[in-house]
């Protein structure tokens, strides 16, 4: 939910917990989530979450994320969750490259990764790497573009 809010800071806290599950609640129930659900044996073992650039009000403020040319149309992909045990296999990577075909059947022309910083070759605590490491997206087939930061952000024209 921190992408989809308006901003963080203090109503980012106010919105941890219930708060921010009842939000998210409501946007399931009127069909304004785009996510993938990676299973195994019936049982949810990861996830991600994309969409239009403009569902995610928080991301469309962050001075951070900012491609030097920007594009309007852009979807991107915000948040993974892989449960432990199941890190380090490649599933991220797998529903990277399984979104492309749904945005693409939703008619996105575009996506754009936004991969957490760490050193190359080293590893990432799990709860740093929720938006993704430049690795996978390179993977995935992402191309780096430049941003106004210096950021490592990546786009895929679908």
């Amino acid at each position: 939910m921190y992408w989809r809010l308006p901003r963080g800071g203090q109503l980012w806290r106010d919105m941890q917990g219930e708060p921010n599950k009842r939000a998210f609640f409501k946007l399931l129930a009127a069909d304004r989530v785009r996510a993938l659900i990676a299973e195994a044996a019936g049982e949810p073992v990861g996830w991600c979450s994309f969409g239009p650039r403009a569902d995610f009000p928080k991301l469309e403020r962050s001075r951070v994320f900012h491609r030097a040319r920007p594009n309007p149309a852009s979807w991107c992909v915000v948040c993974f969750y892989i449960k432990p045990g199941w890190r380090g296999r490649g599933l991220a990577t797998s529903l990277l490259r399984a979104l492309s075909d749904t945005a693409r059947a939703a008619d996105a022309r575009e996506i754009e990764g936004l991969p957490a910083l760490h050193a190359e070759g080293a590893r990432l605590a799990a709860a740093f790497a929720y938006t993704g490491v430049a690795e996978m997206f390179e993977a995935a087939g992402y191309r780096r573009v430049q941003s106004t930061t210096g950021r490592r952000l990546y786009v895929k024209s679908l």
